[in-house]
């Protein structure tokens, strides 16, 4: 029960990856954790499961009305269409750009580091992504890593499911160190 008292926001909306928000979801709850899962929609939003829409998570709070402030860190599952349709969600984005703002940690896999490029947080930082958005990544100024889990004062990334136990292990340690000075960035 390591993150006994510790409150963290898993922000998603349809077509995150499945396994990106269910393994960490579980994970932080066996560890101890309350966790949200925090979303522009509320009632329920579907999974994407490698090729096709699978399993659908109750949502705990709307964007709207869940206070960053809150939480203790953040975890930004990937998926193609979960990431794509926040990242232009201006409340979404200001979700994640105050917990920068608040030096708290945030972790973001697969296709979720657009959300950090959209939001402004990822110039001048080591980060990993899926392959594809490599590009995305180094052209918003950041330094790409071809790890299964790079962290940067805070700030924890990884390039798919399968680094999926590196990543989680990484969001324990981060959410336990709590705030990091250097995590924030003019955002």
């Amino acid at each position: 029960m390591k993150l006994k008292d510790k409150k963290i926001a898993i922000l998603a909306s349809d077509g995150f990856e499945k396994s990106e928000l269910f393994e960490p979801l579980n994970a932080l709850k066996e560890e101890g954790a309350e966790v949200h899962v925090v979303s522009p929609e509320s009632g329920s939003i579907k999974s994407w499961d490698k090729k096709d829409w699978g399993e659908s998570v109750l949502v705990d709070i709307t964007i709207s009305n869940a206070n960053p402030e809150d939480y203790d860190s953040l975890v930004l599952p990937g998926g193609v269409i979960n990431p794509d349709t926040l990242r232009i969600n201006e409340d979404a984005i200001a979700f994640i750009k105050s917990f920068f703002k608040n030096s708290k940690p945030v972790a973001a896999i697969c296709h979720a580091p657009w959300l950090l490029i959209s939001a402004g947080v990822i110039e001048n930082r080591k980060v990993t992504s899926y392959k594809s958005i490599k590009d995305d990544v180094i052209n918003a100024g950041a330094h790409w890593e071809d790890k299964e889990v790079v962290v940067d004062h805070g700030l924890v990334t990884s390039r798919n499911p399968n680094d999926l136990p590196a990543f989680i292990s990484k969001i324990i340690e981060e959410t336990l160190e709590g705030k990091h000075k250097d995590q924030t960035v003019d955002a």
